[in-house]
């Protein structure tokens, strides 16, 4: 598989882009075509991609006719491009700024689905432009790299200067399964290994790579925390979520959406490492409580090397202290769970701690928000649960941000 890769000169540091803040449609210039302001009507609109930004505070929506980027929390529209000649099937934001990754998509791709363009929206122009001989299937962005996913392959280049950084093999990846670490301090990638059922952990700044077994059969979902140091995964079966320390590979916790085969959409991590959300298929969304640390007190002198420089906020994942409260609720278990290693595995199982019930016909992907809040895209609202006692999610506010088909071709995480 090879690319072709073409720059504008002079590419702006992340660090001193602008943001998205203005509320309206903007003229679209340049290579990308032309824009009808103000003038689309939602009707005729189709939704085709969604997905967070890296501090999960945004959120862009991809449609069959330009995107859209809104804010959280608040709720609201923040930026739109409502184009004449076609759609987007990957809208990929770098946190607040100004700089976007364009895919085409929908019958009436604007860009074929094979090439990946950086749009600095406030030169408003393409600084950047991947061409492939296969159709992309995920875009991530960082503040150094970017990340590109094809399905048996993944590109990684520098955000500077465009130069090819590395080259993964994967196994078959239609889902375009890729996340990438958003701290400064660690710069971790993990992705499908080429063995069905394992998760290739690449540690860029420690030169270190870890191959993760782990599910029998193949990956369908995945998740990384904010600082690269503790992998969520889901397999094609959907019933059991792992949760695995990427330094070692090893496995920290284990817990059970359901006995039934299920399409697992999104897994959601809380920025505190206390709480995991899924949401599936099914209809339901699950919160987990977490009980798992990655370097405790005895951890080796040996093992703290080689995890390199520690957060030193008390929210990560990599803190010595103990990650959940004595004030949290716990997850689920069978009465029978003392039986474990005699009984079959599924009575020593971790169910969920709290759920929220959503029509099964949506397709939607989760967040944390503020105050033990769950947002969920599709829905398109916001949900509260109790973080002592668990149980049914209460519905606390619902946005409706596309008045049109709302549910998506294609979703992505961070």
């Amino acid at each position: 598989m090879s690319s072709q890769v073409s720059t504008s000169r002079g590419l702006p540091s992340p660090s001193k882009l602008g943001t998205f803040e203005s509320p309206h449609t903007w003229q679209m210039s340049g290579p990308t075509g032309q824009a009808e302001a103000g003038s689309s009507d939602d009707q005729d609109i189709r939704l085709l991609s969604v997905s967070w930004n890296q501090d999960f505070g945004c959120f862009a929506a991809g449609t069959s006719n330009g995107f859209r980027i809104f804010n959280c929390d608040p709720f609201k529209e923040t930026f739109r491009r409502d184009l004449k000649s076609g759609g987007f099937g990957i809208v990929e934001m770098l946190f607040r700024c100004n700089i976007l990754a364009l895919v085409g998509g929908g019958s009436n791709a604007h860009y074929p689905p094979n090439k990946v363009m950086i749009w600095d929206d406030h030169r408003s122009h393409c600084i950047g432009e991947f061409a492939f001989r296969s159709d992309v299937r995920a875009v991530k962005l960082g503040k150094d790299y970017i990340v590109i996913v094809l399905e048996r392959k993944i590109y990684v280049y520098n955000f500077t200067d465009l130069k090819l950084l590395h080259q993964i093999e994967t196994q078959s990846n239609p889902k375009g399964l890729c996340c990438l670490s958003h701290h400064s301090n660690t710069s971790v990638l993990a992705c499908p290994g080429v063995h069905q059922g394992h998760v290739r952990v690449e540690h860029f700044g420690l030169k270190v790579t870890r191959m993760i077994s782990a599910h029998d059969s193949h990956i369908s979902c995945m998740a990384l925390t904010m600082d690269g140091l503790l992998l969520a995964t889901a397999s094609m079966k959907g019933t059991l979520i792992r949760i695995f320390n990427t330094m070692d590979g090893t496995r920290l916790q284990e817990v059970r959406r359901g006995l039934d085969k299920a399409d697992i959409y999104s897994i959601a991590l809380s920025p505190n490492v206390q709480w995991l959300a899924v949401s599936s298929d099914k209809g339901t969304v699950h919160i987990f409580s977490l009980r798992v640390r990655v370097a405790g007190e005895d951890a080796s002198n040996e093992q703290r090397s080689l995890e390199g420089p520690r957060m030193d906020h008390q929210n990560s994942s990599s803190s010595i202290d103990p990650l959940i409260q004595t004030n949290t609720g716990s997850n689920a278990s069978s009465s029978l769970s003392f039986m474990k290693g005699i009984l079959p595995k599924y009575f020593s199982s971790e169910w969920s701690f709290a759920q929220f019930h959503l029509p099964e016909v949506t397709r939607y992907i989760v967040a944390f928000g503020a105050q033990n809040t769950v947002m969920m895209v599709g829905l398109d609202g916001r949900c509260s649960f109790d973080q002592v006692n668990g149980g049914q999610m209460l519905q606390k506010e619902y946005f409706r941000f596309i008045k049109a088909d709302l549910t998506p071709l294609r979703t992505s995480a961070p």
